[in-house]
């Protein structure tokens, strides 16, 4: 079976959290994973928007989800869900110990106002 373009299995994830967010001291909603590289940017309800800001920079045309339980990946290039893929190297999501949203000491009080 081939793999399709903008995927490499064997790249595994960047962090844990979304790059850009933990270098700022940010916090996201959800995370996403670039399924080329293996960059953790936050989601499109995130503040930043630093997976679609990864994709656009890149050129990396395909994201997977990066949270538990979901396997889901997003093609940019035809704005289409696929909902299922290839696997990819471990691990699949951020630990579920963290808190979504995250990192838990980083989100205000008022984050759903915020992303709102």
């Amino acid at each position: 079976m081939s793999t399709p373009n903008g995927i490499d299995p064997s790249v595994p994830p960047s962090s844990d959290g979304c790059v850009e967010c933990d270098a700022l001291g940010g916090w996201w909603f959800h995370l996403r994973r670039c399924a080329q590289c293996g960059h953790i940017g936050c989601c499109d309800d995130s503040q930043g928007k630093h997976a679609t800001e990864h994709a656009k920079t890149t050129g990396h045309p395909v994201i997977r989800s990066f949270e538990p339980d979901e396997s889901w990946f997003w093609d940019y290039n035809t704005s289409s869900l696929i909902e299922s893929g290839p696997d990819l190297a471990p691990p699949v999501s951020h630990p579920t110990s963290q808190s979504t949203p995250g990192p838990a000491d980083r989100v205000p009080s008022n984050w759903a106002e915020l992303l709102g």
